[in-house]
């Protein structure tokens, strides 16, 4: 075996409020025990798919490169960073054959429908409320999972031992326009957006400078935000076999605890 590649995480913020001691075990302690089967047997490359909410909130003009410090703000991002810190420390202390991806939102086939995309495409599949934070300006950039994985490979094959990639498009999606953009594809009427009152520690823009892996390793995106979210309302349309399994039982309970109307 050459190279380890680590997908795993809990990665979703919301469920990390809820229970962050699973999050700090899968990624915190999860990441470590990987790093020390490297380390002992010896693998030619560990990657490690981070998150750009390790950087948190990111201000209006300004875009975050890989050098900016760490501010996570909820268990999810805290644990990633977490995560990093560990692999870090490895690759100082063991010379760990590290490598960082920092990818911005994913979406895409298969994303299981806690999400906030598939939330609103099966909601308003079903003529459902769709649940958005505060006033829906909280801001971010989308990333279709096949670029994604792309990038990832690019980094993979490609990539300096020793660094960290951003990984997005550089868009910037609001979630009142991500919204209005699913109900238009859908022919459904704006008044199944409902906002809901606003999570703690919400962050409320992130933005990447992706230069950095398009200038190294000639990675540009080559999914249009607007073509792959037809894309992935088309697979939710044609699969509902698939997720409406996953929406019963304990996923309402915890819908419920989650999205609480404004008062």
């Amino acid at each position: 075996m050459d190279a380890i590649v680590n997908f795993a995480a809990e990665t979703h913020v919301d469920r990390s409020l809820m229970d962050p001691y699973a999050f700090i075990e899968t990624d915190v302690r999860g990441t470590a025990v990987l790093c020390e089967a490297v380390r002992k047997a010896g693998h030619e490359v560990f990657l490690l798919v981070s998150t750009d909410e390790v950087y948190g909130d990111v201000p209006e003009g300004q875009r975050t490169a890989e050098a900016h410090p760490f501010r996570p703000r909820s268990p999810y991002s805290a644990s990633k960073a977490g995560g990093e810190h560990i692999a870090w420390a490895y690759r100082e202390s063991f010379d760990l054959p590290l490598l960082v991806t920092r990818g911005s939102n994913n979406y895409g086939p298969y994303q299981y429908p806690e999400k906030v995309i598939p939330v609103f495409i099966t909601n308003a599949i079903d003529d459902l409320p769709l649940p958005l934070y505060n006033d829906g300006s909280a801001v971010r950039d989308y990333i279709y999972v096949d670029d994604h994985c792309r990038a990832i490979d690019r980094v993979l094959h490609e990539g300096r031992i020793g660094e960290a990639y951003n990984v997005g498009v550089g868009g910037e999606t609001s979630g009142l326009e991500l919204a209005t953009a699913v109900l238009e594809i859908l022919s459904k009427p704006e008044s199944l957006m409902q906002f809901v009152r606003d999570r703690p520690g919400h962050d409320y823009r992130y933005a990447l400078d992706i230069g950095k892996i398009q200038t190294e390793l000639n990675w540009e995106p080559q999914v249009d935000f607007r073509e792959g979210l037809q894309v992935t309302v088309r697979w939710y349309l044609e699969n509902q076999g698939w997720w409406r399994p996953l929406k019963s039982g304990d996923y309402w309970e915890y819908y419920k605890r989650n999205y609480k109307p404004l008062e």
